[in-house]
């Protein structure tokens, strides 16, 4: 049996030509020895601005405005301002809805205009303005524009100026004719918007039949002259007025009472003899 014998293949022809430089071959390149490294190295401060980062977050945050979000802060007043007018708008929006609806609307004309007349005296004019026009809004949604123009010449301007006079502190006389004379107009306005609805002149109308009603009392009466057309456009617009000024009168005195009942007397300027009956 031969016994095997192990051989250890060497290469030195690689190893000793790096190690060492055959001067057989003078063009076989020799790596010369690197210069060791000196410490401590020198570092050279870096040219991104990288302090800038927090001088940017600083700033942002002091541009930030810091909002008080407390109940008694801006925010929360505003939000509840709009959500109170929000509300107002739409029950005035529904009951007038619904009592057009079932025809029982002369029951509740009373108080369409008391939502208004609240957010003017509870939160300023601005807020009464915002309840008027999101309830004429909310109206010409449900049931259209006539409506809507309706409600907004009969009871939207009407409570819009009580609240408004009421929020000034206007004297109570000056406020009752102000108002009235806002009614009379709103109410020759919707004269005027059912006429041109209809094809008629219900304006026209309604003057001949006073024409005619007071010239049968004249003749009942024994007087022998007939009225002219000027005195009874003025005595249609006395009538008018007439008609206004105790609506609104009998109004005032019933929001008067309700606003007393919900604590803000203190901002109702009443006369005296109001202010001991309640």
């Amino acid at each position: 049996m031969i016994p095997l014998k192990t051989y250890q293949h060497r290469s030195p022809f690689i190893f000793s030509s790096i190690s060492k430089p055959n001067p057989l071959h003078p063009h076989f390149l020799s790596l010369p020895p690197s210069p060791p490294l000196k410490l401590p190295l020198k570092l050279k401060p870096c040219s991104f601005p990288l302090q800038r980062v927090s001088n940017i977050e600083v700033a942002i945050f002091n541009n930030e405005e810091v909002k008080d979000l407390s109940p008694e802060g801006e925010v929360y007043q505003k939000t509840l301002q709009l959500v109170e007018c929000s509300m107002f708008a739409a029950l005035t929006g529904l009951v007038y809805f619904l009592s057009n609806a079932l025809a029982i609307e002369n029951y509740f004309s009373c108080f369409f205009s008391l939502p208004i007349v609240i957010s003017s005296m509870r939160w300023g004019i601005d807020a009464g303005r915002k309840t008027m026009v999101a309830t004429t809004i909310l109206l010409f949604v449900l049931s259209g524009p006539v409506k809507a123009l309706t409600y907004l010449l009969k009871h939207g301007i009407v409570g819009y100026t009580m609240g408004t006079l009421w929020r000034l502190e206007t004297s109570w006389s000056l406020s009752v004719f102000l108002c009235a004379i806002v009614r009379s107009i709103g109410a020759v306005g919707f004269v005027l918007i059912s006429s041109f609805l209809i094809r008629e002149n219900i304006l026209a109308l309604i003057t001949i039949n006073i024409h005619a009603s007071l010239t049968f009392v004249l003749t009942a009466a024994g007087v022998n002259s007939i009225p002219s057309m000027n005195f009874i456009y003025t005595l249609f617009g006395i009538l008018v007025l007439l008609n206004g000024g105790c609506f609104m009168f009998l109004l005032h005195m019933l929001y008067s009472v309700f606003l007393t009942r919900m604590g803000m007397k203190s901002s109702l300027k009443l006369p005296r003899w109001l202010k001991k009956a309640i």
